[in-house]
C-alpha cells in the first residue's frame, strides 16, 4: 500500500494539486481580462492623440492662413476690420447674454419676495388662530379655576351635618374641576409649543418661474436683440457684424484701405452711440408689448415662441411713431439669442 501511495500520491496532495491548477487557471483568465482592458484604454488614448493631433494640425493651418493674410498688403486692412467686425458680434452676444441673466435674476427675485411674503403672511395667520386658542383656553382656565374656588368656599361653609351627606359628592366634583384645570394647562402649553414650531419654520426653497413669467422674460431679451439691430443698422453695419460672425477670416472683402478705414471709423462711432444711449427701457417695454401681441406658441408649456409670430422689428422713434419691417431675429438667431431664452 506504502509502494501505490508512493506511485500515485495521497488524496490530500492531489487535492492540493488540484487547487493549484485551479488558483492557476483563475489568476491567467483575470490577468487577460485585465490585459484587454489596458489594451481598449490604449487603443481609446491613442485615438484621443489623433484627434488631438489633427485639431492641431488644422489650427496651425488656420494660424498660416492668417499670417499669409496679414503679409499681403492688400488683406491686412480686410483682416483688421473683419476682426473688428467679429468683435462686434461677441461683444453684442455678451450684451444680450448679461442683459438676459440679470433680467432672468431680478425676475427670480421678484417671484422669491412675492413668495416670501405669501408664505409669512399665512404663517402670521396660522399662528394668530393658535395664539387664540390659547386666550380661549386660558379663559376655560379661568372659568374653572373661579367654579374651583367657589365650591371649595361651598364646602367650607357647610354644616357637619350637611357635609356628612354631600361632602362625598362635592369633594369628587372638585377632584374633577382640579383634572380639568390641569388638562387645560397642558393643552395651553401645547399651543404654545405650536406657536414656537410655527415661527421656526423655514420656507421652501425656491419653486421657480411659471410659463408666463419665462414668456415675459424672453420677449423682453427679444426686445433687446432687436434694440441692438437697430442700433447698428442706423450705421448699415448691422449685416456685416452678423456675417463676420458667421464666416472665416478671408471669405469677407471690404474693399481698399481707405474703404477699410472709413469702416473703421463709423465702427467706432457706432460703438461710442451705444455705451452713451442708455435710456432706452420704455422703449424696450413698448417693444416687448407689441411682440407679445404677435406671439404664439406652439403647446401651452412653451415659453419659447414660434419664430415667425415674432418676424416683425419695430422701430420706435424719440416721437412715438412705430415702423415695421420683416425681420427674424429668432429664426435667424441673432446674437445667440437661441442661448440666452428662458426655457
Amino acid at each position: 500500500m506504502s509502494n501505490l501511495t508512493a506511485i500515485f500520491g495521497s488524496s490530500a496532495e492531489k487535492s492540493q494539486d488540484s487547487e493549484k491548477l485551479m488558483d492557476l487557471y483563475w489568476n491567467r483568465a483575470e490577468l487577460k481580462k485585465e490585459f484587454a482592458g489596458m489594451r481598449k484604454e490604449q487603443f481609446r488614448l491613442e485615438d484621443k492623440i489623433k484627434r488631438q493631433e489633427g485639431a492641431t494640425a488644422r489650427l496651425q493651418q488656420k494660424l498660416d492662413y492668417l499670417e499669409d493674410l496679414l503679409i499681403d498688403p492688400q488683406q491686412a486692412h480686410n483682416v483688421v476690420v473683419y476682426f473688428q467686425f467679429r468683435g462686434m458680434a461677441m461683444q453684442s452676444e455678451r450684451k444680450l447674454a448679461k442683459f438676459a441673466e440679470q433680467l432672468k435674476q431680478q425676475r427670480e427675485q421678484k417671484e422669491h419676495d412675492s413668495f416670501l411674503g405669501d408664505w409669512n403672511d399665512k404663517l402670521l395667520e396660522e399662528a394668530s388662530q393658535v395664539k387664540l386658542q390659547i386666550l380661549e383656553k386660558r379663559d376655560q382656565v379661568q372659568q374653572l379655576e373661579d367654579q374651583l374656588q367657589a365650591e371649595r368656599q361651598r364646602l367650607t361653609a357647610m354644616s357637619a351635618f350637611v357635609r356628612f351627606f354631600r361632602g362625598r359628592s362635592l369633594t369628587k366634583l372638585l377632584d374633577d374641576l382640579a383634572t380639568q384645570i390641569e388638562t387645560a394647562q397642558q393643552e395651553e402649553q401645547t399651543l404654545k409649543e405650536d406657536v414656537k414650531i410655527i415661527k421656526n419654520r423655514q420656507p421652501p426653497g425656491s419653486q421657480g418661474l411659471d410659463i408666463a413669467t419665462k414668456r415675459s422674460i424672453n420677449l423682453m431679451i427679444l426686445a433687446f436683440a432687436q434694440h441692438l439691430y437697430v442700433h447698428f443698422a442706423n450705421d448699415d453695419l448691422v449685416d456685416l457684424i452678423k456675417e463676420a460672425g458667421e464666416k472665416s477670416v478671408g471669405a469677407i472683402a471690404y474693399g481698399s484701405k481707405y474703404e477699410c478705414e472709413q469702416l473703421l471709423t463709423r465702427m467706432q462711432k457706432c460703438n461710442e452711440k451705444f455705451e452713451q444711449n442708455t435710456d432706452f427701457a420704455d422703449t424696450l417695454q413698448k417693444r416687448a408689448l407689441l411682440l407679445g401681441e404677435r406671439a404664439k406658441f406652439h403647446q401651452n408649456t412653451d415659453a419659447v415662441p414660434d419664430s415667425e409670430s415674432v418676424r416683425a422689428l419695430f422701430r420706435i422713434g424719440d416721437d412715438g411713431l412705430i415702423r415695421e419691417s420683416d425681420v427674424n431675429m429668432l429664426g435667424d438667431n441673432y446674437w445667440g439669442i437661441s442661448k440666452v431664452l428662458s426655457r
